[in-house]
């Protein structure tokens, strides 16, 4: 009886664990799905705010634009028909609170009841005018012809140099700054943490005593817990103004504060992981390497640190996820301006900071909305790009080493 209840309880606690492994992959699963199902979408939508629409006159020769070409028409960077495909005539620019200046208020009515019509006789005299109003004033015998519009393309989303999502009349989407601006802060904090938490992580496992390892392993697990928006206050207070005088800048929000930053909250999770991996290395395979005649130094380059790179895989890996998704200090620190980087010592935007600064305006289903769920999605790819790049070479290394 009692052989029956222990196999029945073991039968019962393996299915427990096996339904929670089964709920949290199908749980980290959905969210992935939501997440590219929201990012994708921004790919069905035109760049205009919805509800709007871009007229010209029924002769015009223009059939499409971009969104550019618009965002530079209305910026007045083009000023005539010709430059995008039209005939030599200069642009005349119309918006809804322009139409004061051609019809009076008699004409466009007390609740706006003449306004449709106002504006398709408008559009249909004038030639080489563009207007942008709202489609509910779109008359039902509009004389005008309604621009197309293209979709956003992967070409334009991934290759456009501006960011402007709230542009009117046509939202710049181009993540290429972004995109730069993460990597140059990440790539550098990971410069900077690995070498510094590694090389932490072999004093404090082979060389320090156990009196000064009992002090300083606490004290950098204790970094682990401070709030990311303390140190976005201490890289605020300190990094920024010693950047800026020592590179003697205009400003010392750059990419490189960023760094530094993101460097010194990665390092608790490398040092920790990695310092409880060499610490695991058994101590025959160590006193064998001295008996054959091995250094101190010999033994913690061809055993310790081999037996444990997983360990230090996995402490990396930790690390630098933690590097590129903070969000807080990052936007605290780094100028928090959406353009084309040329330098580390430049102001730079990031992913995490652009969702985060961002999201809390969008209109939920919206263009703006859809395409912040594409830049998690760009993130996302990003992270597990460099996760899959350090197992790979870190599984190469052990199997050279075999």
């Amino acid at each position: 009886m009692k052989t029956f209840y222990k196999k029945f309880l073991e039968k019962f606690i393996e299915g427990l664990l096996m339904l929670s492994s089964t709920i949290t992959t199908l749980t980290v699963v959905l969210i992935v799905f939501f997440l590219f199902k929201e990012g994708i979408g921004v790919f069905n939508k035109k760049p205009i705010e919805e509800g709007y629409v871009i007229a010209i006159n029924k002769n015009n020769i223009v059939t499409k634009i971009s969104s550019e070409q618009i965002k530079n028409i209305y910026d007045q960077k083009i000023k005539n028909w010709k430059e995008i495909g039209g005939k030599p005539d200069s642009i005349i620019l119309f918006r809804l609170e322009d139409i004061s200046n051609y019809y009076s208020d008699a004409a466009i009515g007390e609740n706006f009841e003449g306004l449709p019509n106002c504006l398709s006789r408008l559009i249909d005299s004038v030639p080489n005018i563009i207007a942008f109003f709202p489609e509910k004033y779109l008359d039902k015998n509009f004389k005008g012809r309604q621009l197309e519009i293209d979709k956003v393309t992967l070409s334009e989303f991934f290759g456009g140099k501006e960011w402007f999502p709230t542009a009117q009349p046509a939202a710049q989407l181009g993540v290429m700054p972004l995109i730069l601006g993460t990597l140059w802060v990440s790539l550098g904090a990971i410069l900077l943490a690995l070498p510094l938490g590694l090389a932490a992580s072999v004093y404090m496992s082979e060389i320090a005593s156990d009196k000064v390892r009992r002090i300083m392993k606490p004290l950098i697990e204790l970094l682990a817990g401070i709030p990311s928006v303390v140190y976005g206050f201490f890289g605020l207070v300190i990094i920024v103004p010693l950047i800026q005088k020592t590179f003697n800048l205009p400003v010392g929000e750059t990419a490189l504060a960023g760094s530094i930053i993101l460097g010194i909250m990665a390092l608790p999770t490398i040092i920790t992981i990695s310092e409880d991996a060499m610490r695991n290395t058994p101590r025959a395979m160590k006193e064998a390497s001295l008996a054959l005649g091995a250094s101190k130094w010999q033994t913690i380059y061809k055993v310790v640190i081999p037996y444990s790179i997983s360990g230090i895989t996995a402490g990396a890996i930790l690390g630098i996820g933690r590097a590129i998704g903070e969000t807080m200090a990052v936007l605290m620190v780094t100028g928090n301006a959406a353009v084309i980087p040329h330098s580390i010592l430049e102001p730079v935007r990031t992913i995490p900071a652009t969702i985060a600064a961002e999201l809390g305006e969008a209109p939920n289903g919206g263009l703006h909305f859809q395409a912040l769920f594409a830049l998690g999605c760009i993130l996302f790819l990003i992270t597990l790009v460099i996760n899959l790049t350090v197992e790979f070479i870190s599984n190469r290394n052990k199997y050279n080493k075999h």
